[in-house]
């Protein structure tokens, strides 16, 4: 997935493509950035950016998430138990796939928890949970694990405990809350490696013929100093959810974590939900067009230190409006 990150310069006769850690920015169009006025009609209090660091912490008290092992299984069991209690339906999705390094059989378990299951408009919020089994991006020991408390853990973190806001405050809309499996096995040179577990989901939906009106993926949200920008497939795909989400960060005090920028586009888990469902879907994901991904990122460095509750605070409180704010549905 994000190993295969590329920055995406367009001009009015050339498209340029760049490695990730190049510095492509662009500013987002005014016009474009500024659609709607004041669509915070409805102030949500409840989400506990305490309770988003715990869930993170619960994690990787299990150890690494890499599937196939004893930890993994434990964790996605949990994970199940969790989204039971809060939602009205969760399902335990089962799959097969294949290890990119060594072509070997590993199960993918897509764990789901639906709100409102009957409610017709409906939205995704999703992350992966799984966590990558090379640090290669360290600069030591890059054969062996990492925790991925940002990268995997901080996303569901936040979906734990906005699953919990909305048991005792019930939203218009259906919210499913999907978390995908096996996200972050891959190998750059090999394609379609990342992002096993929604390829699976996307020709395998929980439920036959699932509909949703749009998606928000949550990807590393929860590091340092993040900031996170208008990603490119997320604008191709759902800019109206872009302007809609965005705008809700900025009228929430949120202005430095979104800032109203354009980066290029970035291969995850929202790119295999659009392609297999045309599903619109953005990704909320950190990056800095000076610097790529935070410093820790695949490195044994992403552990509970890297992880900041401000950080937590604003993308899960965006998140919680989002749901009770949504876009006008289609």
């Amino acid at each position: 997935m994000k190993a295969r990150a590329f920055l995406i310069l367009l001009t009015a006769t050339t498209v340029l493509l760049w490695r990730c850690g190049g510095n492509t920015e662009t500013q987002v169009p005014a016009d474009s950035a500024t659609t709607e006025s004041g669509i915070v009609t409805r102030k949500i209090s409840g989400f506990s950016a305490d309770n988003a660091y715990q869930n993170i912490e619960k994690q990787l008290a299990f150890g690494f998430r890499i599937p196939g092992t004893a930890a993994h299984k434990k964790c996605a069991d949990w994970l199940f138990k969790e989204l039971q209690n809060t939602c009205d339906t969760a399902y335990f999705q089962t799959g097969e796939g294949k290890a990119p390094k060594d072509g070997k059989k590993i199960p993918i378990y897509n764990i789901i928890g639906s709100v409102n299951p009957q409610a017709k408009n409906r939205m995704i919020i999703a992350s992966h949970w799984d966590s990558r089994p090379y640090a290669d991006q360290d600069d030591q020991k890059q054969t062996e694990p990492i925790l991925g408390a940002n990268d995997g853990a901080s996303g569901v973190g936040i979906i734990l405990e906005l699953a919990k806001n909305l048991k005792t405050q019930k939203p218009d809309w259906g919210i499913d809350f999907v978390l995908f499996d096996a996200e972050d096995l891959g190998i750059s040179e090999i394609e379609n490696s990342f992002c096993l577990g929604s390829q699976y989901w996307g020709k395998n939906p929980h439920i036959p013929n699932y509909k949703a009106s749009f998606g928000v993926l949550l990807d590393m949200v929860g590091g340092n100093n993040a900031q996170f920008m208008w990603e490119e497939n997320s604008n191709n795909y759902a800019n109206w959810v872009l302007v809609h989400t965005w705008q809700i960060a900025q009228e929430l005090g949120y202005e430095n974590y979104f800032p109203l920028k354009l980066i290029g586009a970035i291969t995850d888990d929202h790119k295999y939900v659009y392609e297999a469902t045309k599903i619109p879907m953005i990704d909320i994901i950190q990056y800095n067009p000076n610097s790529g991904f935070a410093p820790f990122w695949h490195t044994h460095d992403d552990n509970m230190d890297a992880i900041d509750k401000r950080t937590l605070n604003a993308v899960g409180n965006t998140m919680l409006h989002l749901i009770f704010n949504p876009p006008a549905s289609l």
